[in-house]
């Protein structure tokens, strides 16, 4: 028996002693399961709780997400990033009512072909929901996997991440395949850690774990080297007039296509050329209230910005000007804005 036979042998009883009590482990209703694995994607599990049971309680269901409002999906959204993620959600709930009679399709080359569902995703649905032999490889898994066995291949590469993921598959259980998945997800986000040193002293697989025999953990998984993100700098407006704010929308493509914003321009403007672009904007500036200084991490982006918070005597027809229970509960501005917002 090899380590990756032994660790699936024992990880079912580790995940029933061990495991998290999450919302969407509840049940496995595949809406809540797919909107779970959707959320979790570049996001931490504390900060998706709430987020699920708030999306949840207002789309309780499919057709409730196809049909609904872009404006409320971007606000049940958010502050939590990658909003494509939700834009895709509703075009794939679109598709199974379009296409599946309403029905989330049990097949995982269906699921597969879901706008916004990769090969992890579609395997975390089959497997969970349909314990169906469909491993999820996300960074927990490949971390786990390639410390087991101290395998320096860069997990980067398709096609070596394709040989773990059928290697596990041939290896599932011909029951409990849903928590098999769960378990090897759970082992990398809570013993086999990304940052800092694992706790190998309660791991199940010690005794067998290749990279802890060697202590180099470190070492794995490879991954190729990121590109230096592109820095941007840019000029924010907070714009203020008889209790409002200024705001605009942005492009329906590129980066946070289709949010809210707070008005800006790119470079980075002095505070002289910060009014009289104000005043361009044919907003009779009174004067500048304070400026603030921050920086946004994107995937491949970084924005430096500088903030002017200006009192206008005047609403620009230009703008849509938001109250402070507007911005509440209407309109969704992302994280790198919101960060402005008085």
């Amino acid at each position: 028996m090899d380590a990756l036979e032994q660790l699936i042998e024992i990880l079912p009883d580790w995940f029933g002693a061990n495991r998290r009590d999450l919302p969407w482990r509840r049940n496995r209703e595949p809406y809540h399961v797919w909107l779970s694995e959707i959320m979790l994607q570049q996001t931490r599990v504390e900060a998706v709780k709430g987020y699920y049971a708030r999306f949840l309680a207002a789309l309780p269901d499919v057709p409730a997400l196809a049909s609904a409002d872009p404006e409320l999906l971007h606000k049940l959204w958010e502050g939590l990033g990658y909003y494509a993620r939700v834009r895709n959600l509703q075009k794939a709930a679109q598709v199974i009512m379009n296409e599946h009679g309403g029905v989330f399709p049990r097949d995982y080359h269906a699921v597969r072909d879901l706008p916004g569902i990769g090969d992890y995703t579609a395997g975390a649905i089959c497997s969970i929901c349909f314990d169906q032999p469909t491993p999820a490889l996300d960074g927990n898994v490949l971390r786990v996997l390639t410390r087991l066995s101290a395998d320096s291949r860069c997990t980067d590469e398709p096609a070596v991440k394709r040989e773990l993921r059928d290697r596990l598959a041939a290896r599932y259980p011909a029951k409990g395949a849903g928590t098999l998945t769960q378990a090897l997800m759970e082992l990398g986000a809570t013993v086999c850690l990304p940052n800092g040193e694992p706790k190998c002293g309660t791991c199940p697989a010690a005794s067998f774990c290749a990279a802890h025999a060697a202590g180099s953990w470190q070492a794995y998984p490879v991954r190729a080297k990121k590109k230096a993100r592109r820095p941007e700098r840019l000029t924010v407006f907070v714009l203020s007039c008889g209790g409002a704010l200024a705001l605009r929308k942005r492009k329906n493509s590129g980066l946070l296509a289709g949010l809210w914003e707070f008005p800006n321009v790119p470079g980075r403007l002095e505070p002289q050329e910060a009014l009289d672009q104000a005043a361009a904007w044919g907003l009779r500036p009174r004067g500048l209230e304070k400026q603030l200084e921050r920086t946004h991490i994107f995937t491949h982006v970084q924005w430096e910005m500088r903030c002017y918070y200006v009192n206008c005597a005047e609403r620009a027809a230009g703008f849509t000007w938001a109250n402070e229970a507007a911005l509440d509960e209407q309109y969704a501005l992302p994280t790198a804005f919101r960060m402005f917002r008085p």
